[in-house]
């Protein structure tokens, strides 16, 4: 469930998976969306058209091979998918992200003419992958909405001081974002990256804080478990 005071433009569909209601083995339990982390092909393949059939998809989401790097595929024109991230301007496609601790980061306009998703590592996200496919539209950054989805929260995302010196490198202000722990540094990624969405003018920043390391039962978590599944983020137009 999405929270109620969320703003989604009409003609805007988005979604968040969790990790229950598919058919996966552990590790792997249960709707695992990942065809790269060693699950059974067959299990993918039904999980993902349970979660298709479920979200009454007007297409068939444009799975992604993702790289960490911040390239995006514009869907109506590439046929490539090694990629990080997605936009489209028609209802003919469904922008899709896989993660298991990173931040997905979905977008749109308030006009509902076009729709983005964006796979934001701590790479990505320090390299301007949000920035990236805020470029991406026609309409200023006012008129954008931006939902951060479920990632590594603040109390458990460690990070070394050579990561915290590259976002700092960037932006002084994001120092804010890191507190110590021990010899390392707890990072903040959903407020980096609303940081840096904000720091462009953009009109609505929304943040669904659940932690996926923390709450075992409803998310994979890459760093928690290695080997493990893969949620995934939707958002897509209205056909």
């Amino acid at each position: 469930m999405l929270p109620q005071d969320w703003f989604i433009p009409p003609g805007v569909k988005l979604a968040f998976s969790q990790r229950q209601g598919g058919v996966s083995l552990s590790p792997f339990d249960s709707l695992n969306l990942g065809d790269h982390v060693g699950d059974a092909p067959e299990f993918v393949r039904q999980n993902r058209l349970l979660v298709a059939k479920a979200l009454g998809m007007s297409a068939e989401p444009a799975w992604l091979q993702q790289i960490h790097g911040i390239e995006l595929v514009n869907l109506d024109q590439d046929t490539n998918r090694v990629a990080d991230g997605s936009f489209c301007r028609s209802g003919e496609h469904v922008c899709v992200v896989m993660t298991a601790d990173c931040l997905p980061v979905l977008i749109c306009d308030r006009a509902a003419t076009q729709v983005a998703a964006v796979h934001a590592g701590w790479r990505g996200l320090c390299n301007g992958i949000v920035e990236a496919a805020i470029a991406e539209f026609d309409a200023s950054a006012e008129e954008l909405l931006i939902y951060l989805g479920p990632c590594i929260g603040p109390d458990a995302f460690e990070v070394g001081g050579e990561v915290r010196a590259q976002f700092i490198a960037q932006h002084a202000e994001t120092t804010d974002f890191f507190k110590p722990s021990a010899d390392k540094f707890l990072a903040d990624l959903q407020g980096i990256a609303r940081y840096r969405a904000e720091r462009l003018g953009v009109g609505g920043v929304y943040q669904l804080p659940h932690c996926t390391y923390s709450l075992s039962a409803d998310y994979f978590s890459y760093r928690r478990e290695a080997k493990t599944g893969r949620m995934a983020s939707f958002i897509w137009l209205e056909a």
